[in-house]
């Protein structure tokens, strides 16, 4: 009975999901660099499903762009609700992690640019715009009540926007071919959906055979996949009623213990197997280490802000309630974790280059570990001054 409230109460503390998600990151580390390595990723290279609708894909693909989709489900359903009735309701601070978000990915490109514009690494200049929102999230949930509620749903939001930033320049920048025919089938999934939520159906089921389809023709458009999961949140019914639990919310509680406690640890094994090889620290300290590295650390906690800044003194946007300009330093260092989609963003950029590719992810790894670090150990401290105060009175 004893194990049994402590497994309970694991499940459902904050802070359980982001240790289980560090835990998973060590050991994929682990696995990567010894005797297990080649087997692991032969694992996950394997081609799993059938070839009859164009679905044999590897085991990597299903977890990036298939469960992942999921996980953005989750976060576009906590979005809706917070825009609906909840922190983001207001313009002013609905407007904030957008404006964010967007210097977030601009200040951070034009540092990668400085250092490596007129060389053969300047194909990557997106590889700093991005923000993993896995990790972000897992990692300010670590810090349960010492940081505000409206600062997780400002770095959740900005998360994002960001991330669908990066999916858009993917999408114009780095994207071979767009098949318009998929993205045609999909915009007529979103208006069956939207259309669904217009007529007041409410079961789930109505909603997830449709989203089924729009994943699965906006996977074949050439568009990252994990989009369809925010389309469909943004279709699924709520209110503004405390009394009666909405569509929406049921939803959401179904979802947080499988993402939280199987899809997010799945995709840190899947995503952190970087093997360490030689010259790869000497690779940090090159334009092309200092553009990934002073992009995501300094570019992300610089654009955030200073737009931010920017758009509160203009009296265009707010603070998240309760929180502090520290605490918005802490967000930014955050969001300097780019990790996946950053890592995603090098191996377009650097097709066939092997080496090159290598170095960005080891780059990215280095600076998401600096950006987490900092980020928390400074959230930390000020809700914990916080607290402090707040006893003293």
């Amino acid at each position: 009975m004893l194990i049994t409230n402590y497994f309970k109460k694991f499940l459902h503390s904050s802070q359980s999901s982001g240790i289980l998600l560090i835990l998973c990151v060590l050991i994929s580390l682990f696995i990567a660099n010894s005797s297990l390595g080649i087997s692991f990723q032969n694992l996950l290279d394997t081609e799993i499903g059938t070839n009859l609708f164009h679905l044999n894909y590897p085991l990597s693909i299903w977890i990036n762009d298939g469960l992942m989709a999921i996980f953005f489900l989750l976060v576009g359903l906590e979005i809706k609700r917070e825009i609906v009735e909840g922190e983001l309701s207001s313009f002013k601070s609905a407007s904030l992690p957008i404006i964010a978000a967007i210097g977030g990915m601009i200040v951070p490109a034009l540092i990668y640019y400085f250092f490596n514009h007129g060389t053969d690494y300047a194909n990557g200049w997106a590889i700093p715009m991005a923000t993993d929102i896995a990790f972000s999230l897992a990692i300010i949930s670590m810090l349960g009540k010492r940081v505000p509620l409206s600062l997780k749903i400002f770095l959740a939001a900005l998360a994002i926007v960001d991330d669908l930033g990066a999916i858009m320049v993917i999408a114009i920048f780095y994207t071979d071919q767009l098949h318009w025919d998929y993205l045609g089938l999909s915009a007529i999934m979103v208006l069956i959906l939207i259309l669904l939520n217009f007529f007041k159906f409410k079961k789930h089921i109505f909603y997830i055979i449709p989203g089924l389809f729009l994943w699965y023709f906006m996977h074949h458009s050439g568009i990252h996949a994990t989009i369809a999961g925010v389309l469909l949140a943004f279709t699924i019914p709520t209110n503004v009623s405390k009394t009666e639990i909405s569509p929406l919310e049921k939803l959401e509680q179904k979802l947080h213990l499988p993402v939280n406690f199987l899809i997010m640890p799945i995709f840190a094994l899947a995503n952190t197997n970087i093997t360490f090889k030689g010259g790869m620290v000497d690779g940090l300290f090159t334009n092309f280490g200092y553009g990934i590295i002073f992009g995501l650390f300094f570019g992300k906690i610089i654009g955030i802000n200073l737009f931010s800044w920017i758009f509160i003194k203009l009296k265009i946007s707010s603070l998240p309630d309760k929180s502090s300009w520290s605490q918005m330093l802490g967000a930014g260092l955050l969001a300097g974790i780019g990790f996946t989609m950053s890592i995603f963003i090098a191996l377009l950029s650097f097709k066939g280059h092997v080496e090159i590719q290598d170095e960005a992810k080891f780059a990215i790894l280095v600076a998401s570990a600096i950006s987490g670090f900092s980020g928390f150990s400074l959230l930390k401290y000020i809700g914990k001054k916080k607290e402090n105060l707040e006893s003293s009175l």
